[in-house]
Parts: C-alpha cells; structure tokens; sequence
C-alpha cells in the first residue's frame, strides 16, 4: 500500500493568509519527502474556503517538485470543465519535465454548482465536457500533430510542447464521488480511480465496478485505487480523537457550505440524487466518519488496525491520500502527526501490516 499526503484547503482567508498556508505545505512536502511518503497530491477549486486556495494544483506541484526529489506529484484533480485542452496539456508537459518525470494526472467531472455559474458552464454539459476533455488532453500528451473537432473544443492538427517527460504521458487518474456511471467509465478508460471512502458496502459495490469494466475493456491487470482519508496519529488515542475532532467538523462544514446550493434548488440531469447526497452528508460529523473509517485518527497501532480493516471491508485498495493539516489544526500538531504516521506506520505497512490485494 502507498501512503501519501493530500493537501486539500478549507482555509479563509482570515484564519490564514496565503503565504503562511503554503508555507506550511511546503514545509510538509519536506518532510514527507525526507520520511519516503509515496505522493503529494492537491485539489482544483475556487472562489469558496472550501478548497478556493487552489484554483491550479500544477502551479503547487511545480513549488513541490523543487522542494522535493522522490515524491510523486499528483493532481487530485484537474477539472477539463474549466481549461482549455491545449493549455491543460502544455502545463503537464511542462511539469512532467521539472519534476523529471514525477506527474501523476487526476481528472474530475467538477461537482459545485457555483463555480459552473462563475464560469458560465451548463452543469448539464458536465459529463460531456469532461470526455472530451480527458480524451483530447490524452492524444495532447501522447501523440504529435492532433486534430481535433469537437462539441466544445476545436483546433487544426497541433502538437503540444513540451512533450511528456514519461511516455505515452503521466498514469492518469479518474476521480469519482457515489456515482456508479463515473466509476465504469474510469475503469474503461484504464485509468486509476480517486475515490472518498464511503460506507464499505457501497465502496467494494462501487469497486467491483470499476475493476469489471476495466476487465472488460481489455486493460491487463485490475487497475489502481486510491482513497482520501482524514489522519490524524498521535501517541495516544484519546489525544488524537481531541485533537482531531474539531478540525474534521470544520472540514465537513465547509464542504456543505461549499455544496449549499444543491439543497437551495440546484439541478442537472448530470448529477443525479446529488440533492439527496449532499443533505445526508450535512449530518456527517468527526464521529460518523470515523466510525466508517473514513478518518484514520488514533496512535499509530489504531492507524494500522483501521486501514487494514476498511482494506478489507471495501474490496482493497492500492494507495491512501492522508488530509493531514486542516485549517483549525495548529501546523506543529499537522507535522508532528506526519512524523509519528511516517516513522511508525509506514514501516508497518511495508511489512505487510496491511494487505496489499482483497478480493
């Protein structure tokens, strides 16, 4: 299993500036590099504290790659919804190429009915748009002199540069929410799949899934997994539930916040039941998600015990983004809990503490 770290911001800009939020996060890429993590990883949002600090992951990763010299650098993810395909496709080329061949690219549909209203985007064109967006950026990176006609965009035969540092281009990755339409198509694209852990009946369904259509298609192997959790490791269990507590409720908040306008009326044939979603996660809180372990809170024994036991539970799983510094949490308990996970936890897991494959 690989373990990486995940920075999604759900900062206002009245508890931290900018230049201190990154600061941090730079300091983090460090140390997780030092201490052999697999990934850093970030997201595309805007305009809302939910995530609105990090309106272009690949402008972070190019400030991670020179901070760092093993980790992989992974957008968690890139929204083709809002960029254009011949831009998307140059900044990969262009980060694969400082990062010597670092990159690892995620791809989502985009899921906030207020940024598609910012941009002027028909969230009923949402699906279509990212089609057609990961297709086109993929031909960008793998093949030279690309024509391409299309639904939303259109451009004579045209070669990108600079050319992908890894060839045909960077593993790609398809991130999904609940929807089980979202889940077949990554796997028949033959991409990896970005997932939150949901309830573990509904994971391994949706997994199955995944792994069938990626069967069907003819791609070898059972593709790659990678699931988001909130951690936080400390020396004992009760300390870490308290210190955690607080910042996992603020994070939840300010994603209902971010969601509010689905339960105000919003709707789109491309995003069936999310009304009925989004209302149900309004009544998260720290202890439900933690009780699904959808949040890796505890010592490092307890860490161990809970990704082994949600591994099992959900069908497996190949790699475990870890949110480490919420906007609540004071910075030195987000890198002493990233110390101790590293220190203690890792090794467990390369030992084979936790499996590697569930059926």
């Amino acid at each position: 299993m690989q373990i990486g770290i995940n920075f999604f911001p759900d900062v206002d800009p009245q508890q931290r500036p900018a230049d201190q939020y990154f600061a941090e996060c730079l300091d983090l890429v460090e140390l997780a590099d030092r201490l052999d993590y697999h990934h850093i990883r970030i997201v595309e949002h805007y305009f809302h504290p939910y995530g609105g600090y990090s309106p272009n992951p690949l402008l972070f990763l190019s400030a991670a790659a020179a901070r760092s010299r093993r980790l992989r650098l992974i957008t968690g993810a890139v929204l083709p919804a809002f960029n254009h395909p011949l831009k998307l496709a140059g900044e990969i080329g262009m980060l694969d190429g400082i990062s010597g061949g670092r990159l690892e690219v995620g791809f989502a549909r985009a899921f906030l009915p207020h940024e598609f209203q910012r941009f002027g985007v028909d969230m009923d064109t949402s699906r279509a748009r990212f089609d057609e967006g990961i297709e086109t950026v993929r031909r960008l990176l793998a093949e030279e002199h690309v024509a391409h006609q299309g639904r939303f965009h259109s451009f004579p035969a045209t070669t990108s540069l600079p050319r992908p540092t890894q060839r045909p281009h960077p593993p790609l990755w398809v991130a999904a929410l609940s929807n089980e339409q979202s889940f077949r198509r990554a796997g028949e694209l033959g991409c990896g799949i970005m997932a939150n852990p949901l309830a573990a009946e509904t994971m391994r369904h949706n997994l199955g899934v995944y792994r069938e259509a990626w069967r069907a298609a003819g791609h070898p192997g059972r593709g790659r997994v990678m699931l988001a959790f909130h951690m936080h490791c400390a020396p004992d269990t009760e300390l870490a539930r308290s210190r955690a507590e607080e910042p996992v409720n603020s994070y939840l908040r300010s994603l209902v916040s971010a969601a509010a306008d689905w339960t105000d009326g919003a709707a789109s044939a491309d995003y069936p039941g999310y009304q009925e979603m989004i209302a149900k996660l309004a009544a998260d809180d720290f202890h439900s998600v933690l009780a699904r372990n959808a949040a890796l809170v505890g010592t490092p024994e307890d860490i161990v015990d809970q990704l082994r036991r949600f591994h099992e539970e959900c069908g497996g799983f190949d790699v475990a983004s870890l949110q480490v510094n919420f906007s609540t949490l004071d910075p030195t308990l987000a890198r002493a809990s990233v110390e101790l996970f590293g220190e203690q936890v890792l090794p467990r897991l390369r030992a084979g503490a936790a499996p590697v494959d569930a059926n």
